[in-house]
């Protein structure tokens, strides 16, 4: 044993912090004093009686290789003085005072000295392990004493689970300084009370003249307002230019009012329920409106503020947030993405229990979604609309979600607004120097019920006893504050009675307005945009594109690099790109679809591009990232056009979510009106996945919100056999959605139509979210090819024509969308049939009704009109047609039978009822509907 007696004259401090890294990262330490850490740990878990050493004996460690190390008792106290630290570190957000108006649950086991082999009378011991905390060789009592101001206070911490040890060491100085307690000046001080001031007169100023109204109060979270306040005033000074903040709508118009200025008459017009001054827009309840401001700080720095509108689907606003962040990094802060901050505002029953938090929360660290770090805060009330936290989710906090990234999370007493400003500062520095998520857990209660209408003693009678006499956060802090001799006791009262006295002024102003005006969300990004009606939509627009200027493109795309190696197959592709554009004059799907983000991007336009695997593109028909054999090096021919580079290309793979990533690039787009930003399904009915994107933003934004969006989706259509999730997608949802003017909905058959689409996104004035149904089978048909001076020279066509059939021939007209068409040439060509003409309608929303009826009228001998679809008759075009379509009541209709699910799973069985379809499309005494 001997050989081991250095441990007896070794500084123990040593010791201490080289055990202390063994902790957080034993890799990083020595291997043989990381084999004997690990021989020690065994003594460590519990009290010295599970030990078995007796006091005043020397402890036994065993090595890893079974040698066993006499230990001095002094060192093995300091080691097991650094498992209280680290317990606390670890375990001591468990034991805080982070709730104002519940006891904390109990959780075993405690920090209680006697469960990491210590006891009162080491309490007076001076141990070196105190250096660890930056107070010094100490005695066991002060060492508790700060270990309970840094972890057990107001502020309860989590983060000994991240696995970057220079994270973990700089949140332990951050948190060594100062006790993890601010020490703010007067002045500071007098801030703080101010902006809780504002918070509480506010909502009590809207308690007393809006009697009932909801207003979803922040009363009981007022600590908020400080906490944003403290955000934007330094992170201005660390060189945030803009800010992004998304939030549900429980005290969003304290929010909007106190921290981006909008105006409160502007908001108490709205409680009015005045009428809008725009006839063509229905506009939203006042809690769910976007705000976009610019704000002076106090150190005189201007800032670019946005709030983004909400719906009720109170998480849903987190993606699009991130997006617009992503696109305003991409736009102007490329170099330092810092300068855009997300921040965002959630709710704690929300955000334990709505999955889009989760999606949106594993695209931080993702290269096509990270935006560099979101501050995220929870105003923890505690409850649900009546559900308490118990039957709300499992996990021990609301938060646990956010360890998903390694993130820190803070819980704080919503009721301690000093510590609330601490923590948000924190937050701040964490954000600014790793880029990373941050989540504060301000834990409050809700003062009324879900509403102001509601009556909570229903089903919390307790609680709502104990929160009815309970103070709010500002007063709390001015009797903290007039003990300390900041303030006197009218301060608090002259505060209050300015700021109210303001708020009678706006409100008086505000019944002078007759009519309730809506700000445009983010004016500056769309200036020179107009919003337009359905008439505009369908007026044709030029989107040519000078062929010399397509050959050089084409040259770019279909031409790899020479110094790299690439896979056979992929060289032949390319090749082949290369000849059917130079040499055949025969261009696919795949090529018309690149030409067109390639002439855009010439043009100057970028063009984003983000869906599961849409880099190869799930039919592997796309290929716009290319990979070298050997490195899997990428190579985007897009980005390689030399002196034609206008624009940047962006594609990326995104993780398996279509709610958090639709909704990111929804975003997106929202922030970058000139980038063509496309999602695409992997199988068009996996849309369904972010319905709610659909339907609260995607068909509604414009008339709730007066936001326009060029949002472009693909979703792959078209009855293979493959299946009732792989063939629709749904195309009767998204035209049950249409009306007025409030999208685009195409379904095209070619790919200079295509090419043509795209241009036309990006060539008008205006924004309208674009639904294309793409093929799957049509990517290599030999019969879908386009040549490049259509292209070139072309348009988009809403209607194709029958250019084969001869008007006074035709006995039946038909009219079908999408790939259906080539089903319905090859039959005609099969029966040798040319009394049918075959009419593409190509756009379905707006429905070119003045093109239809000019058909009609063309083909004047056809007693026989047919609507051909390959849906299910309760699906597809075909009621969208009859609603749209007055003369659509006299066609006859070819399509499947009515069915609930969208296909047969059985290849055969769906083969039998396509052939059924077509077959009654030219002999209508073969009604399919009488045949199962």
């Amino acid at each position: 044993m001997d050989k081991y007696s250095f441990l007896n004259a070794a500084h123990t401090s040593f010791f201490a912090e080289l055990y202390d890294k063994y902790l957080t990262n034993p890799d990083s330490v020595e291997p043989s004093w990381r084999a004997f850490f690990q021989g020690f740990d065994f003594g460590l878990e519990g009290s010295l009686e599970d030990l078995g050493i007796e006091s005043g004996q020397t402890g036994m460690a065993v090595l890893s290789n079974g040698k066993k190390v006499e230990m001095p008792e002094t060192l093995q106290k300091e080691f097991q003085v650094i498992r209280l630290i680290d317990g606390y570190r670890s375990r001591g957000h468990l034991f805080t005072k982070t709730n104002p108006v519940r006891d904390r649950r109990k959780y075993e086991p405690t920090l209680d000295i006697a469960n990491f082999g210590l006891s009162q009378e080491d309490l007076d011991t001076v141990f070196d392990a105190g250096k660890i905390l930056g107070i010094g060789s100490t005695s066991l009592k002060e060492i508790i004493a700060h270990l309970e101001r840094i972890y057990c206070d107001s502020i309860g911490v989590e983060y000994m689970y991240i696995r970057t040890p220079e994270r973990i060491q700089w949140i332990q100085d951050w948190l060594n300084v100062n006790d993890n307690h601010p020490n703010y000046t007067p002045e500071e001080k007098k801030n703080i009370l101010r902006k809780l001031n504002e918070a509480v007169s506010f909502e009590g100023f809207l308690h007393t003249k809006y009697v009932g109204q909801k207003r979803f109060s922040l009363e009981g979270g007022e600590s908020l307002i400080p906490a944003l306040d403290v955000i934007i005033e330094k992170a201005a000074d660390k060189g945030v230019k803009q800010f992004v903040v998304g939030m549900a709508h429980r005290g969003r118009l304290n929010v909007l009012t106190n921290i981006f200025g909008k105006s409160p008459k502007d908001i108490f017009s709205e409680f009015d329920g005045k009428d809008y001054e725009e006839t063509i827009f229905d506009g939203d309840v006042k809690y769910h409106l976007g705000w976009t401001s610019k704000r002076e700080t106090d150190s005189g720095k201007m800032v670019n503020m946005n709030i983004a509108p909400n719906p009720s689907h109170l998480e849903t606003v987190n993606a699009i947030v991130e997006g617009i962040s992503r696109a305003k990094q991409d736009r102007d802060h490329s170099e330092e993405i810092s300068e855009v901050l997300p921040i965002l505002i959630h709710g704690d029953a929300a955000f334990a229990a709505q999955g889009v938090v989760y999606e949106t929360i594993q695209m931080a660290r993702l290269d096509g979604y990270t935006t560099g770090g979101t501050i995220h805060i929870v105003v923890n009330n505690q409850i649900g609309f009546t559900t308490n936290y118990l039957d709300a989710r499992s996990s021990t906090y609301c938060t646990d979600v956010g360890k998903v990234t390694l993130s820190p999370v803070l819980h704080v007493n919503a009721d301690d607004a000093e510590a609330v400003v601490h923590a948000t500062t924190f937050a701040l520095e964490y954000r600014m120097r790793y880029k990373r998520d941050i989540f504060l857990d301000l834990l409050g209660y809700r003062k009324y019920g879900h509403n102001e209408g509601d009556e909570p003693k229903f089903t919390q009678p307790l609680l709502y006893k104990s929160i009815s006499k309970h103070k709010n956060p500002r007063d709390i802090y001015a009797e903290k504050l007039i003990a300390e001799g900041v303030i006197d006791e009218n301060y608090v009262k002259e505060l209050e009675e300015k700021y109210k006295n303001d708020l009678e002024e706006n409100l008086l102003d505000s019944r002078k307005i007759e009519k309730t005006r809506i700000t445009p969300f983010m004016q500056d990004e769309w200036e020179g945009f107009e919003q337009v009606t359905e008439e505009a939509m369908l007026k044709p627009m030029d989107t040519t594109y000078e062929l010399k200027k397509l050959d050089e493109v084409a040259k770019s795309i279909t031409k790899l690099p020479e110094d790299k190696k690439f896979l056979r197959k992929l060289v032949r592709l390319v090749e082949a790109r290369n000849e059917m554009y130079f040499k055949d004059n025969k261009l696919d799907w795949a090529m018309g679809e690149l030409l067109a983000y390639g002439s855009l991007i010439e043009e100057g336009y970028d063009v984003r591009m983000t869906g599961q695997d849409v880099e190869r593109g799930t039919f592997s028909h796309r290929h716009a990232v290319i990979k070298t054999e050997m490195h899997e090096e990428e190579v985007v021919l897009l980005n390689e056009m030399g002196d034609n580079q206008n624009g940047k290309f962006h594609i990326y793979n995104s993780l398996l979510s279509e709610y958090a990533v639709m909704g990111f690039d929804y975003g997106y787009a929202m922030a970058s009106p000139n980038t063509l930003t496309i999602w695409e399904a992997q199988f068009g009915d996996f849309s369904n996945g972010a319905q709610i994107i659909i339907d609260q933003y995607l068909s509604a934004a414009e008339d709730k919100w007066k936001l326009q969006n060029g949002l472009v989706l693909l979703l792959p259509h078209g009855y293979e056999g493959q299946g009732a999730e792989h063939s629709s997608a749904r195309m009767e949802r998204y035209l049950q959605l249409c009306a007025k003017d409030n999208m685009y909905v195409a379904d095209v058959t070619t790919p200079a139509n295509l090419f043509h689409l795209f241009r036309r996104q990006m060539k008008a004035k205006f924004r309208k979210p674009l639904v294309v149904f793409t093929p799957k089978s049509l990517l290599r048909h030999p019969k879908v090819v386009s040549t490049k001076e259509e292209m070139a020279n072309g348009s988009f066509q809403m209607l194709i024509d029958d250019e084969a059939a001869k008007a006074d021939k035709v006995k039946t007209l038909v009219f079908c969308t999408g790939k259906f068409y080539y089903d319905l040439l090859d039959k005609r060509e099969e029966l040798n049939r040319d009394d049918v003409a075959l009419v593409r309608l190509e756009q379905l929303f707006p429905l070119p009704a003045k093109e239809m009826r000019s058909i009609i009228k063309k083909y004047k001998n056809a007693d026989d009109v047919v609507w051909a679809q390959e849906e299910p008759r309760n699906m597809g075009a075909w009621a969208h047609m009859l609603m749209h379509f007055d003369e659509a009541k006299q066609f006859r209709v070819a399509s499947r039978r009515f069915y609930g699910a969208p296909a047969a799973g059985s290849a055969v069985r769906s083969k039998r009822r396509h052939a059924q379809v077509l077959e009654y499309v030219f002999d209508k005494s073969k009604d399919n509907m009488k045949i199962r």
